[in-house]
């Protein structure tokens, strides 16, 4: 497993990391989920990232106990703040980035997860109804009261990721990272993110580097949704994936089947040798339902794709590939969830 520095920082993660969304605590026993983990742990894997709102809280309480006993230098665990997290009835203020739910936010993570520490602490979405100079000024104190190293945010527009800087960049702490979509067939950043973030010193952790699993090659056009797979998952993973499930998708999706044989690689491990080509990734998130499936995505790490393939990538995906930023802007919500 090869590690990458995140943004300008002396600080390494491995270059693929652990994610547990719509798995932990959801789709998969506790027990699997812990199987997972450490099978991640076996392969090299030292980087874990989740968030609060994964199934209410659940997410962060396996990866902790997953984690229990081990050598705490040795990890890097990241999670998330935005969304509304446990149970009902939700407060007015248990949502969002103001002060109150940071402050409240971080305690509750950290009691979850077992640490003392997070080495990254992510706004999961920017909040528009809260001003950024009293949410920079909370992650600057958690940074301060030692509870977090670094600071990060996911899915924040360009923008929104300058001013965000700038403000921590005053406040003394560094915004290091962005957590955005990122695949073979989902190009949004690559305009306005990777340019704003490589001026600023900044990388990705990138998510969903397969398209949901899409780019596993397992959807077939013309063919029902395979059973026990994501697209068929009632529970978050249909409503994940619908939107890579056209036909034209799943056709052109196929045309890569010969590249990843020839390279000697399954389709999966294509897509995320893919977006790791790009130098301003530092890691790619991936899940796992079992434990198998790690030892064979952690065999993208260290692949090099050559600009031939490169090119035979693009012209086999032909048009379904998304470029424009404001596909992203339609899934970002302009409100707050609650």
């Amino acid at each position: 497993m090869q590690h990458r520095y995140l943004g300008n920082s002396g600080f390494k993660i491995s270059e693929i990391t652990y994610g547990n969304w719509l798995t932990h605590g959801s789709q998969i026993e506790r027990e699997t989920a812990i199987e997972c983990v450490h099978a991640a742990l076996d392969n090299g894997i030292t980087t874990f990232d989740t968030a609060d709102v994964y199934a209410n809280g659940k997410a962060e309480e396996i990866l902790g106990q997953a984690l229990k006993g081990l050598r705490r230098e040795s990890l890097e665990i990241f999670t998330k703040i935005y969304w509304p997290q446990g149970p009902d009835p939700k407060g007015a203020n248990d949502t969002g980035l103001s002060r109150k739910h940071i402050l409240e936010g971080i305690n509750g993570s950290l009691r979850r997860l077992g640490t003392d520490y997070l080495d990254l602490y992510q706004a999961h979405r920017y909040d528009v109804f809260t001003p950024l100079e009293e949410t920079m000024q909370a992650f600057a104190d958690v940074v301060r009261a030692g509870k977090a190293l670094y600071i990060g945010v996911s899915e924040w527009t360009g923008p929104q990721i300058r001013e965000g800087h700038k403000l921590a960049k005053d406040l003394g702490i560094q915004l290091i990272s962005s957590q955005p979509e990122y695949s073979m067939l989902w190009r949004v950043i690559e305009e306005e993110i990777i340019p704003v973030s490589k001026e600023l010193g900044m990388s990705q952790i990138v998510w969903s580097p397969m398209a949901q699993g899409v780019l596993s090659g397992k959807y077939l056009p013309g063919h029902e949704i395979p059973k026990g797979s994501r697209g068929a998952d009632p529970n978050g993973g249909a409503d994940a994936i619908s939107g890579f499930l056209t036909h034209d998708i799943l056709s052109n999706v196929q045309q890569l089947s010969p590249i990843a044989e020839e390279l000697g690689l399954s389709m999966a491990q294509l897509a995320i040798a893919w977006v790791l080509r790009n130098d301003n990734v530092s890691a790619a998130l991936v899940g796992a339902s079992r434990p198998e499936q790690i030892a064979e995505n952690v065999k993208a790490s260290g692949v090099v794709l050559t600009a031939e393939i490169m090119q035979r990538i693009d012209e086999a995906l032909g048009d379904v590939i998304v470029r424009d930023p404001i596909e992203t802007a339609k899934r970002i919500p302009n409100e707050r969830y609650s």
